[in-house]
């Protein structure tokens, strides 16, 4: 079974301009994130600082090698919780931009709800093909989980998370043993339309790799009988094919799985939304925390008496 049939029903039901009609500058465009949000450089170099200070910080555990290439390093941040859960968060970039190092500050606000922080580094394209660079993430996984084994450790519940293509692999992780459930902060889910943009001139996605890494073509692992819980989020704010991409995978996705919940962010855009994340106070946090080890505070369980085929849609205030 796969969700391809319903991923084609959401896109030809989505209001707006059909991205299959697009030539390729339009389609690119209708993609660029960066160009959209007018201050998403100056965010980008905040978080650079903000994450440089946390770093500096003592009592964390920087650069740890999971694999033979340079970029496979994890640094790991802890809440000081013997027994906390992990959030193992996937930076964005679309496969081909950024690093680890510039997204350390995204921990605070899970760390500050009594979360360990895994921030997982990976090699970029057109160094490496996206079924690598997915392969990577796995490895990581992998790694962390025999970290925690090798120290005698039980298992722990394990909440992957990403942003932009980090939400496109991190929705793509939920389906190994390794996780629990997963956060997906305005991803990616169908790379179609991303193999008919200016994106692929690095990516150089095979038809096989649309077909086997779009999380929207998959269906979903079950595990212990159901399948993981997963949340998408996404901006009110954010261009009309990332918000179309969130609803499409997470209708199409409950409907075959349940326990998942679409949240859109309003006031928010590509870049504002991590806001949310970073801050303790901030609704990504707090579902981080909600996915890892139940509700905090006021915020109401998720999924609660939701029904396979079900989509729940929260709206939050700036």
């Amino acid at each position: 079974m796969t969700l391809e049939t319903d991923a084609i029903r959401e896109t030809e039901a989505a209001p707006g301009t059909d991205w299959r009609i697009l030539d390729r500058a339009a389609l690119t465009r209708a993609y660029d994130n960066s160009g959209a949000v007018a201050d998403s450089a100056a965010r980008l170099a905040a978080w650079r600082e903000r994450s440089a200070a946390l770093r500096a910080a003592p009592g964390h555990v920087l650069d740890i090698p999971y694999g033979p290439h340079p970029r496979n390093r994890i640094d790991l941040f802890a809440c000081g919780r013997a027994d906390a859960p992990l959030l193992a968060f996937i930076h964005g970039g679309y496969w081909q931009r950024n690093a680890k190092e510039g997204f350390a500050c995204m921990a605070l606000g899970p760390l500050a709800l009594g979360l360990d922080v895994a921030l997982i580094g990976y090699t970029l394209a057109p160094e490496a093909s996206l079924t690598r660079i997915a392969d990577e993430i796995g490895a990581a996984l992998c790694y962390l989980r025999a970290r925690d084994e090798a120290a005698g450790r039980p298992r722990r519940r394990l909440v992957v998370s990403g942003w932009s293509a980090g939400g496109h692999l991190a929705a793509l992780a939920l389906d190994r043993p390794e996780a629990d459930a997963a956060l997906a902060i305005s991803g990616v889910f169908d790379l179609a339309p991303i193999a008919g943009t200016a994106l692929d001139e690095a990516l150089r996605l095979t038809q096989q790799e649309v077909e086997e890494l779009s999380p929207i073509r998959l269906a979903p692992r079950p595990s212990h009988g159901t399948a993981a819980p997963l949340v998408i989020a996404y901006g009110a704010d954010e261009l009309p094919e990332l918000r179309r991409q969130s609803r499409a995978y997470g209708a199409a996705r409950a409907r075959h799985a349940g326990r998942t919940e679409i949240l859109a962010l309003a006031g928010r855009d590509h870049f504002s939304i991590l806001e949310e994340l970073s801050t303790p106070a901030g609704i990504l946090s707090r579902l981080a925390a909600d996915l890892a080890h139940g509700p905090v505070g006021d915020a109401a369980p998720m999924f609660a008496d939701q029904g396979a085929g079900e989509v729940n849609v929260r709206i939050g205030d700036d």
